[in-house]
């Protein structure tokens, strides 16, 4: 059984930047690269770190980023904690098989304003001290835990600043993501950087896109039971599980708690699974990234396509329903860790220890079982 992530920040000890083979710091980071290989632990550990609180999650969260780094192919340096005089102060610096460097800034919450010339300066002072060759063999990447509101301002600020050709913004989730097309998909190394060099400064939607339709149309090899039963019994099934994600101006939580909190109310896509099979009666739980499940309701009218004014992008959300019953714990969600895979139905298939995104990237439906359980209404 794998260690908890509180549980082993605590044997290690308290992360900091002292020198030396037999510190916190290097214990941490050896036991990573020897012991975290499988990527449903990673994705444990990461959203662990973006439930935890204190610095010890931040520089734990730094790591685990260069860690994915590693998985993804790249030569992986690891950046300090915290800068100091006389050395550059990156999180990490991503050297790839073909030449091409990525600087990496973790941020656990970009609740603070980020200057994007810190992040330029770093890739400036790498060029000159010769240790990457020069701005068209190179890339900074923002990888963004809990996107809060404010992340839309870095992604103006890029673009204002006309440096779209220079940094970008990820999420830590798509980061995830992406390393998981590569274990299970034939996604390769270099159709990673394909991935991470588009144009337009955040590449979120780009990994959202492909995980869409690799769950949405697996091949035959690749076609897990518990969706193929999904498929099948659509129309009998009463319990959905979707995911939840903010917008520039919204958290995913506080999209939750003004839709179906307050005013009563929830909105799909036109492509959202279950769009026109969810039907008054069923209910509905809800998955915000990096937390957990955060509330359920009932599902009080089949969906229309009458766009509401209070949904923010109407225009993309614009199949429409009433729910009913919400019950929101928007402090205290239910974390989908390895313990609680292993209960589930959807996981009688699958290994719960393996990657896991397929599970909270599209709308899906749940056995009654399951919607218990990760409601948190009941423990078996």
């Amino acid at each position: 059984m794998s260690i908890s992530l509180s549980r082993l920040l605590d044997l290690v000890g308290k992360l900091d930047d002292t020198p030396g083979t037999d510190t916190p710091r290097e214990r941490f980071r050896g036991f990573l690269k020897s012991d975290v290989k499988d990527l449903g632990t990673l994705r444990d550990y990461i959203e662990g770190c973006l439930r935890g609180q204190g610095d010890q999650y931040s520089c734990a969260f730094q790591d685990l980023v260069n860690h994915l780094g590693t998985i993804m192919g790249f030569e992986v340096e690891f950046g300090r904690y915290r800068g100091v005089s006389g050395e550059i102060g990156f999180d990490g610096l991503w050297k790839s098989p073909t030449g091409f460097n990525v600087v990496v800034e973790a941020k656990k919450s970009d609740v603070y304003a980020v200057k994007t010339s810190t992040l330029l300066n770093y890739v400036d002072e790498l060029i000159s001290e010769r240790r990457i060759p020069d701005w068209d063999r190179a890339l900074g990447l923002y990888v963004i835990g809990r996107a809060e509101p404010g992340v839309s301002q870095l992604e103006k600020a890029i673009i204002a600043e006309k440096n779209a050709d220079k940094l970008r913004t990820m999420n830590v989730g798509s980061l995830v993501s992406l390393a998981e097309l590569m274990v299970e998909y034939d996604v390769d190394h270099e159709d990673v950087l394909a991935v991470i060099k588009p144009s337009g400064p955040a590449i979120d939607p780009v990994v959202d896109l492909i995980a869409r339709l690799v769950t949405e149309e697996p091949t035959k090899e690749q076609l897990r039971p518990e969706v193929k039963v999904a498929e099948e019994e659509i129309e009998e099934a009463h319990y959905w599980m979707t995911p939840v994600r903010g917008d520039k101006d919204m958290t995913a939580e506080e999209v939750i708690r003004t839709l179906v909190g307050e005013i009563g109310i929830y909105a799909f896509g036109e492509r959202t699974p279950g769009r026109t099979t969810i039907k008054p009666g069923d209910w509905m739980c809800f998955y915000s990234c990096g937390a957990g499940v955060v509330a359920h309701c009932q599902v009080a009218s089949s969906p229309e396509r009458k766009p509401h004014p209070k949904v923010r992008l109407s225009e993309k959300y614009p199949w429409t329903f009433k729910v009913r019953d919400a019950k929101l714990y928007l402090d205290r969600p239910v974390a989908i860790d390895a313990s609680l895979r292993e209960r589930l139905d959807a996981f009688s298939h699958a290994d719960a220890r393996k990657p896991w995104g397929w599970f909270v990237v599209t709308t899906r439906v749940l056995s009654k079982r399951d919607f218990l359980l990760l409601t948190g209404q009941s423990e078996s």
